[in-house]
C-alpha cells in the first residue's frame, strides 16, 4: 500500500481501538513503533508476540489507550478495503487515483509502454436526481460502476472520482483499444439502463487520453481527457435556442463544417456571359415626349439562355445505383466520389436517448453507408450522430436507401442525408 493510502488507513485503526484522532504521519511514526516493540519483545521473550500485544504497549506507553478493543484480521481487511475504496461502488476512490495514475505513469515511461487513461461522466444525470430522487440516481451510479467492472482486464483499474465521474486506467493500451473499450462500455450502459424506462437520455460519456502521444505529464493527460470527454457532450447535446448567450458564444456540433453534412441547397454559379437571341441591340432614340429607352439587360430572362434548374441535394442523393453508387458523370462525378472509412475506426450512434453503434464504411456527399448486425433496429427515417476522422461529432438526420447482406452475418445499410 502507498504510503499515503497507508496513513489514512492506519488512522482508522487507531480510532477504531483506541478512539483517539492521530493525524497521517503520527499514526504512521505509531505503526512503526509497533512494529519495533513487537521484535523487540519477541527476542526478549524468545517467542513471537502478537502485534496486537505490541500495539496495546505502544498506546498505553503514550497514554492513548482508553478503551482498547481487540480486531480480528477480517476487520482489520474491512479497514483497509474502506481506506482505499468508494462506499457507494466498491470502486477505488479519488485518492487511489491519484497514487496508482503516478505508479503506472512511472512504470510506463521506464519500460516504454502506452498507458491510456478514460475519464467518463453521466451525461444528464442531474435531472435524475431531481426528477427521480437520489436513491435512483444511487442506483445509476452502481449499474455504471457495475459495467466498468465487468469489461476490465486484471492489470486495469476502475475509479470512481467525483459525484457522477469515473476514470480507467488501462496499461499498455493505445488510442485504437481504448477508444474500442470505451464504445462498448457506452453502449453496454445503454442496455442495462433502458429497462428502467427512465425518459432521459441518460448517457455514459467518455474522453480519453493516451501517453506518451497526447502528453508525458498526469496533470496534461487529465487535461486533454477532460477536453475530449467536453468535445462528445458538444457533439450529442441538443443546441441551446438561438437567443441565449451560450448559443451566440460558441457553434454547435450541427453547425461546423462540412457544409455538405448540413445538406443545404448549393449556392448556383454565376451564368457565363451569353449572347442574345435575334435581338436588336442598338439605342433606340427617344421621342421628345417619352423618357429613352436602354438597351436589352441580360438579366430578362427573354434575351439570354435560361439558367440550369439547381437540384437540391436531397433529390440529388436519391439518384443511385442499386449499391449506392451516384448516377453522376464526367466531372460532376469526383463531387459524388464516397470516400471509404473502413480502416478508420469511424462509426455512429443511432437513435435518441439510448443509442446504437454502427460502424461507418464510407461517407459522401450525399450520404453515408453503415454496417450492423441488427438491420431490424433501423426505421426508414432515423437520427445519428457520426464519429469520423478530423472532423468533431456531427448530428445528421438520414434516410435509408437501400440495404444489402454484408460479410459475416452483417449488413450494409446505404443512407441519404435529409434535412
Amino acid at each position: 500500500m502507498e504510503r499515503s493510502a497507508r496513513g489514512q488507513f492506519l488512522q482508522r485503526l487507531f480510532r477504531s481501538i483506541a478512539q483517539v484522532e492521530l493525524t497521517e504521519t503520527q499514526s504512521l511514526d505509531f505503526w512503526d513503533q509497533a512494529l519495533a516493540r513487537r521484535h523487540e519483545l519477541s527476542e526478549s521473550l524468545g517467542k513471537k508476540v502478537a502485534l496486537q500485544a505490541a500495539l496495546v504497549d505502544v498506546l498505553a506507553s503514550a497514554g492513548l489507550l482508553r478503551l482498547p478493543i481487540l480486531m480480528e484480521y477480517e476487520e482489520l481487511r474491512k479497514l483497509q478495503i474502506n481506506a482505499a475504496t468508494d462506499p457507494l461502488t466498491t470502486l477505488y476512490n479519488r485518492r487511489f487515483f491519484e497514487e496508482y495514475f503516478e505508479k503506472e505513469l512511472n512504470r510506463s515511461m521506464r519500460y516504454n509502454h502506452k498507458l491510456a487513461l478514460v475519464v467518463f461522466d453521466l451525461h444528464r444525470f442531474k435531472e435524475v436526481n431531481d426528477r427521480f430522487g437520489h436513491p435512483q440516481g444511487d442506483t445509476l451510479l452502481q449499474m455504471a460502476a457495475s459495467t466498468l467492472r465487468k469489461s476490465l482486464r486484471t492489470s486495469d483499474y476502475a475509479f470512481r472520482i467525483g459525484g457522477d465521474e469515473f476514470a480507467l486506467l488501462l496499461p499498455q493500451s493505445d488510442t485504437e483499444q481504448a477508444s474500442a473499450l470505451s464504445r462498448r462500455l457506452r453502449a453496454a450502459y445503454a442496455s442495462s439502463i433502458e429497462p428502467l424506462n427512465l425518459r432521459i437520455p441518460l448517457a455514459l460519456d467518455y474522453g480519453l487520453a493516451v501517453y506518451p502521444e497526447d502528453g508525458e505529464l498526469q496533470e496534461v493527460l487529465i487535461r486533454v481527457a477532460d477536453e475530449r470527454l467536453y468535445q462528445l457532450k458538444n457533439g450529442t447535446r441538443i443546441a441551446p435556442p438561438a437567443s441565449s448567450p451560450e448559443a451566440t458564444s460558441r457553434t454547435t456540433a450541427t453547425e461546423t463544417k462540412p457544409l455538405e453534412l448540413r445538406l443545404v441547397e448549393p449556392r448556383p454559379v454565376e451564368p457565363k456571359p451569353v449572347e442574345t437571341r435575334s435581338v436588336e441591340t442598338r439605342p433606340v432614340e427617344a421621342r421628345p415626349s417619352e423618357p429613352r429607352t436602354v438597351e436589352p439587360s441580360l438579366a430578362e430572362p427573354k434575351f439570354v439562355e435560361p439558367r440550369p434548374k439547381v437540384t437540391p441535394v436531397l433529390t440529388a442523393s436519391l439518384e443511385t445505383s442499386p449499391t449506392g453508387e451516384p448516377r453522376k458523370t464526367g466531372a460532376e462525378s469526383r463531387r459524388w466520389e464516397r470516400v471509404s472509412l473502413a480502416n478508420t475506426h469511424a462509426y455512429a450512434l443511432i437513435g435518441e436517448g439510448v443509442e446504437r453503434t454502427a460502424r461507418v464504411l464510407d461517407l459522401g456527399y450525399g450520404g453515408v453507408a453503415l454496417e450492423t448486425s441488427r438491420p431490424e433496429e433501423f426505421s426508414d427515417a432515423f437520427h445519428a450522430v457520426l464519429h469520423v476522422p478530423i472532423l468533431p461529432p456531427v448530428r445528421v438526420s438520414l434516410r435509408r436507401v437501400y440495404q444489402k447482406q454484408g460479410n459475416a452475418g452483417t449488413t450494409r445499410i446505404g443512407c441519404s442525408f435529409v434535412t
